[in-house]
């Protein structure tokens, strides 16, 4: 057979071909990687690099393609030449999970303050779409993080692909189109050419704080190894600078007007609060105003618990003095918060008939909730202007000093949740009280759903903007352990310290072994109480008896899952990892194998027994969880008369 004349002459390998001057001859994944590990982010005059890692777990779909780009840069990278600096290099972290890997990357940004981020990539298919829950998370959250899924044949010279989803109605949908509503940012390369105005589009939604969130390319794995002549200027350094909006002088003097009316005003800070690093500014206007500060479980700490008017949790989960003023409150002043039905304990919570809202966002979507006057602005230029233009104004004396015995009533009250009970294990409430006096203000307590974040947004006393961080915003089962190793990539500096459920625990364990591989000293405390705490004691006390909510095995008389516990031993299956393991059933062994674990420089590993039933803190918060409008059951019956009297207070804030 004949050469085609009008083929195209094939380039080296080496991609040392003669490229049209002004242009660097890479695959689309060696283009993509060279530019991520160009980036950088800057505020307040502070730089660093934006993506300093990726995670990874390698399928067909992307073993020769992004999995290439990641060893040639890591053992081979391109140095300098004239008018194209040196390749910078992109570190590779090997996962064991691909939702677990993006819950790590979320940590990791979210304890980076959303400066820098990582970036994960999976092969075609479940790879991919394991990476969903996490981009719903990181969403939702409002943290960047950086999806890459592999993709199907954009030549469609394979059809189907193995893993491919065939849609008779068009050939360009495939399981990736599911990242579109959990993405802020979502896009597909089709051709080569089409990474460039992607790639920038993308980094100006990864560093908006406003519009942040998961970052989705998809990545055709044919695509992903194809050449293309790219300008050199593509991978220049650049730098992305994250800005401080500060307020519109006509919306400042609204939102002004508005607080000095106030008589009962409360403070509700949120994570952009910690986000914009504006813990000093918000301690100086509860200083100068005397309003005290009620928190988000995304803000806990941004005023740290020392402060006298710093009254704790609020809503659903929050404690009893925080919920008492803000159901008094006229005034209620959100400071980078998106109000969550937990935070208005489903819109009762604030109880005044003539409250108002003064909600300063950086986002317009949150600043704009309850019928608010806007702020738009960053959390720290915004509390830094409301102090000034409040110069001279205090909100009464009375008010202030009736929080602070609100919150010394408090903290009366909860006392015995700390001190051992009349059982045979301690409560969960106790290991929290240890923890709160064993860790250092910098050190990292993490949490997620169940519970256990109720227990500790009431009663945890965070003195560091960075101590408390609960993923509470997708309340997601599974992000503790893998967050644990994000967090003290982090902060290799701070004592990280995952609280996780044994029912969290048998649904992620599996990034034990990259915390082993990567030699990261985390401590995990696994609380193991051989059912769903939470959602039991949510089922008890809504008519569902608990029905389906403990470990049991299926009895074979009732053929209920109501026979013996579990044999599935917890200490046994960390140490098949490699990991040390203490297990303990009181208070004070568990403070003595926290000392050693702290004291190891090897991740440990702390089995705690305790009790399913509690006791937990008391509370007035309300959550709207609907109870079946009929029933034979005189346990729901009961429940949902109880549930129509608790949907008395609940309304728009108009």
């Amino acid at each position: 057979m004949s050469e085609n004349p009008s083929a195209p002459a094939a380039a080296p390998a080496d991609g040392t071909s003669s490229a049209p001057a002004g242009t660097i001859r890479l695959t689309v994944a060696q283009a993509l990687v060279r530019f991520l590990a160009a980036q950088h982010s800057e505020r307040d005059g502070v730089r660093q690099r934006l993506i300093p890692g990726t995670f990874g777990i390698f399928g067909h779909g992307n073993v020769a393609g992004v999995g290439q780009a990641l060893l040639q840069n890591a053992v081979d990278p391109a140095p300098a030449e004239a008018g194209i600096p040196a390749e910078a290099q992109m570190p590779y972290y090997q996962a064991r999970n691909e939702q677990n890997m993006v819950h790590t990357a979320v940590a990791y940004a979210r304890t980076k303050n959303r400066l820098q981020a990582m970036a994960c990539t999976a092969s075609i298919g479940p790879g991919s779409t394991n990476m969903v829950t996490g981009a719903a998370l990181a969403t939702i959250d409002r943290i960047p993080v950086l999806i890459l899924p592999s993709d199907v044949f954009a030549n469609r010279a394979v059809d189907p692909v193995l893993q491919q989803l065939e849609d008779e109605r068009a050939m360009d949908v495939t399981v990736n189109d599911a990242f579109r509503p959990v993405s802020r940012y979502f896009d597909r390369i089709w051709r080569p050419e089409q990474l460039i105005p992607s790639l920038l589009a993308a980094m100006r939604v990864f560093t908006d704080p406003a519009e942040t969130g998961a970052v989705t390319i998809c990545l055709p794995q044919d695509v992903q190894a194809e050449a293309h002549d790219w300008p050199v200027e593509l991978f220049s350094e650049r730098t992305w600078h994250v800005g401080r909006p500060v307020p519109e002088p006509a919306a400042l003097e609204r939102a002004l007007e508005v607080i000095r009316g106030a008589e009962r005003p409360v403070v509700i800070a949120g994570g952009g609060a910690i986000y914009s690093k504006a813990s000093e500014e918000l301690a100086a206007f509860t200083d100068a105003t005397g309003i005290p500060v009620l928190d988000t479980q995304a803000g806990k700490g941004a005023l740290s618990a020392d402060h006298p008017l710093c009254i704790g949790g609020v809503g659903a989960t929050g404690n009893d003095a925080a919920n008492t003023l803000a159901a008094e409150a006229d005034v209620v002043i959100g400071v980078g918060t998106r109000y969550t039905d937990f935070t208005t304990a489903s819109h009762t919570a604030f109880r005044n008939a003539d409250v108002r809202f003064v909600n300063l966002n950086v986002k317009a979507f949150d600043a704009a909730k309850h019928a608010a006057t806007m702020l738009v602005a960053d959390a720290r230029e915004g509390l830094a202007a409301l102090q000034a233009g409040l110069s001279g104004w205090q909100a009464p004396a009375e008010h202030g000093e009736r929080a602070r015995q609100l919150r010394a009533d408090w903290e009366h009250r909860v006392e015995p949740c700390f001190q051992p009970h009349d059982q045979e294990l301690p409560a969960q409430t106790e290991i929290f009280g240890a923890l709160n006096e064993l860790m250092g203000d910098t050190d990292i307590v993490i949490n997620a759903a169940g519970s256990m974040p109720g227990d500790l947004q009431a009663l945890w006393k965070a003195r560091s903007p960075q101590q408390y961080h609960l993923e509470y915003g997708y309340s997601c089962m599974g992000y503790e352990l893998p967050a644990s190793l994000g967090a003290k990539m982090a902060a290799p500096e701070s004592e990280v310290v995952a609280i996780i459920g044994d029912g969290t625990f048998q649904m992620a364990p599996q990034e034990i072994a990259t915390i082993v591989a990567e030699r990261i000293k985390v401590i995990l405390v696994i609380l193991q109480n051989h059912g769903w705490s939470s959602i039991g004691s949510l089922s008890e006390s809504h008519g569902s008896q608990r029905f389906g909510t403990k470990y049991r095995m299926r009895d074979e008389k009732s053929g209920m899952l109501d026979g013996d516990k579990l044999p599935f031993d917890i200490p046994a299956n960390i140490r098949s990892y490699g990991l040390e393991v203490q297990e303990v059933s009181d208070t004070e062994s568990f403070r003595e194998a926290y000392r050693r674990a702290e004291q190891s420089e090897e991740a440990t590993a702390i089995v705690v027994n305790t009790n399913l039933y509690g006791p937990n803190p008391p509370g007035i918060g309300w959550w709207d969880v609907p109870v079946s409008a009929v029933s034979r059951l005189e346990s729901t019956q009961q429940a949902r008369a109880q549930y129509e009297q608790d949907l008395v207070p609940q309304r728009h804030y108009l």
